[in-house]
């Protein structure tokens, strides 16, 4: 046994590693598991770059057709982003034979090992952390890592130790960390909480993880915006599932219950129908998604992010090249996350200026409507109103006719002014409208003219230069004088660009989105308060001009039977010698048969051109899309 420690020693000694077609460094160490460790190497023949996995002996503990599992997915998986495999081959069977295949196994590790590494890995992808974390760190902590992997709870998805001897803290959702949208964390974590379970009888086996990775990937993603809360989503649904299923998905990500949802597209209004198929939903995208309306007027919550700059590494005063080189590494990548974030929070800035430019647009071809209608309804009114004659007499008369028709022209006087301030309001909202829209174009050109975005950039590239030369500079033994002075310069140049990304971060994108958050809350409540106000002012123009038309009729009837009774009148005059015409006549003013004549003419042709024209008004219903520049349509629709 002594021996066969001593040669497994001295095997792990060797400094090069010669196999039949690779070569490799011990030294060159790309990434450690708890099974194996991943080496740079080269083909020997062909010089390409390869990455050679070479698993330890705790890796043979597990059965063996675990092992060759691994080997088969890869085989099968062909894809940009999952590393291809091209060739196994074993390490020196003679060794192998004696150090593993005939060592009696103390323990075997069934599928549910294998789960728990890919809940760890997507875990690890999603968030750029490992789970389970214990003080100190996994590898100098095991025994509160091993308490973590035995203690946690079902449903948890994560476990961490913040200090030295605290409590475990457990978390049953992704991080804020996390770039994976809310929709598809949605579908992810109750997988993680079942494949990363300590209860092998609860545990997930590898065809139901499989269905359900599939299920995923079999679901479609709309893409919708919130306006009220200035936050994209990402709704995953099947095809088949129905819009009704769509619309309790929506709920479960924004609170707005379905009955309260509204939605535009690219500016036109959409009507979804709950019982028909997400197929006939419109084709969205994250630039263009469906625009998510509701009555809703509380602050917008925008962009969740983590501040990056919480985590800057700092340069130790000496220099080590390894430490420079780790720290340069890691500013980095901050420095990338803050450029992430920059272009996602100037994007969401571009996404609240859209969505509000279509809803304002909306707004307007609704005030125009409306004023159609208002002054359709007012000269339908006009012909009863504009007799002078008929007007003046209809109050004295004792006619029961003449009586009614007084009456009735009253209302349709009160009737005319309520039209006339309705009319008059719809063209003030109107012109507010116009304002509105007017300083959302000078917004936008405020959003488009800011560089904030470039200038990180630009930062980033310096850092990235000087990072490239850390990075060789930490494989050399050390540096003349000359090259170490040149490197402490490079060290402070490194650190004033981070502090200057960080401060454009800051005091430009952050506070700039922020500002911005606030004046889309007002914006709402503005927009909210014209909808409701709109409603009002249309339904009591609607109800007008109903009453109206109600009243005109009763009008023209009682004009009717003013004609039927004159011509009586006249007809038992000309009978009758005891009664002069000119003695029944005395009572009505002159003219007065022409202009009830003219009058009930004029009301027949108005009500057929109502008709006309309200069959017009039916069929236009949309708004023109909305063109991407806001600046373009607004001189379009100020034209």
């Amino acid at each position: 046994m002594k021996s066969l420690r001593k040669e497994l020693d001295c095997f792990r000694r060797w400094r090069c590693k010669v196999r039949p077609n690779y070569l490799w460094h011990t030294d060159d160490l790309l990434g450690q598991g708890a099974t194996a460790s991943v080496y740079r190497a080269r083909n020997k023949k062909s010089g390409e770059l390869v990455a050679v996995k070479v698993f330890n002996n705790a890796s043979y503990l597990r059965p063996r057709e675990v092992q060759v599992r691994e080997f088969e997915v890869l085989r099968k998986l062909k894809h940009e982003n999952i590393v291809k495999l091209f060739a196994v081959e074993e390490t020196h069977p003679d060794v192998y034979e004696r150090a593993v295949l005939r060592k009696p196994q103390q323990k075997a590790f069934g599928v549910t090992v294998d789960l728990w590494s890919i809940g760890v890995t997507l875990y690890h992808a999603a968030t750029g952390s490992l789970p389970f974390v214990p003080f100190g760190g996994p590898r100098r902590n095991k025994e509160i890592m091993f308490r973590i992997t035995t203690e946690k709870p079902t449903g948890a998805i994560a476990g961490t130790q913040k200090r030295e001897n605290g409590p475990l803290e457990w978390s049953y959702k992704l991080p804020i960390t996390c770039r994976l949208s809310l929709g598809l964390q949605a579908q992810l974590v109750p997988i993680l909480a079942s494949i990363l379970e300590v209860d092998q009888e609860k545990c997930w086996g590898f065809d139901q993880f499989f269905a359900e990775t599939s299920d995923i990937l079999q679901r479609i993603v709309v893409h919708v915006f919130s306006l009220p809360q200035a936050v994209l989503h990402h709704v995953y649904v099947h095809a088949h599932n129905t819009i009704g299923i769509f619309l309790e998905a929506v709920y479960k990500q924004t609170s707005v219950e379905p009955s309260h949802q509204e939605y535009l597209f690219e500016g036109h209004p959409c009507l979804l129908e709950p019982s028909l198929p997400a197929q006939f939903l419109a084709q969205t995208t994250e630039d263009s998604p469906l625009t998510l309306l509701n009555e809703d007027s509380d602050n917008p919550t925008g962009l969740a992010f983590r501040n990056p700059s919480l985590d800057v590494p700092k340069f130790v005063p000496k220099v080590d090249l390894q430490a420079d080189y780790n720290t340069a590494k890691g500013v980095l990548s901050m420095g990338h996350q803050v450029l992430r974030i920059s272009r996602a929070l100037q994007d969401g800035q571009e996404m609240m200026l859209r969505g509000l430019h279509w809803v304002v647009e909306v707004l307007k071809a609704t005030c125009g409507r409306t004023l159609e209608t208002t002054g359709t309804a007012l000269l339908f009114l006009s012909p009863s109103l504009g007799t002078d004659g008929f007007a003046s007499m209809t109050g004295e008369s004792e006619v029961p006719e003449l009586k009614e028709a007084g009456e009735l022209r009253s209302k349709l006087q009160t009737i005319n002014e309520v039209l006339s301030r309705c009319s008059q309001n719809i063209v003030e909202t109107q012109t507010s409208l116009i304002s509105l829209s007017s300083e959302l174009v000078k917004t936008w050109d405020q959003v488009h003219e800011d560089r904030s975005t470039q200038q990180i950039q630009c930062c980033l590239d310096k850092m990235n230069l000087i990072y490239k030369q850390f990075k060789k500079a930490r494989m050399r033994p050390g540096l003349g004088y000359n090259e170490e002075q040149i490197h402490k310069l490079d060290k402070v140049n490194f650190g004033h660009l981070a502090k200057r990304l960080l401060v454009l971060f800051q005091e430009d994108c952050v506070q700039k989105y922020q500002a911005a958050l606030l004046t889309h809350g007002k914006r709402m409540r503005t927009v909210h308060e014209t909808r409701k106000h709109l409603r009002l002012v249309s339904s009591s123009v609607t109800a007008c001009k109903a009453e109206a038309q109600e009243a005109q009729g009763q009008l023209s009837k009682a004009l009717d039977r003013l004609s039927w009774r004159l011509w009586q009148g006249r007809m038992k005059a000309a009978q009758d010698s005891s009664l002069p015409l000119a003695a029944y006549s005395r009572s009505m003013p002159k003219d007065l048969v022409l202009h009830i004549q003219e009058l009930r003419e004029e009301m027949k042709l108005l009500a057929f051109d109502l008709q006309h024209n309200n069959q017009i008004i039916e069929r236009l219903s949309g708004v023109p899309a909305a063109p991407r520049s806001l600046r373009t349509e607004s001189d379009v629709v100020e034209s």
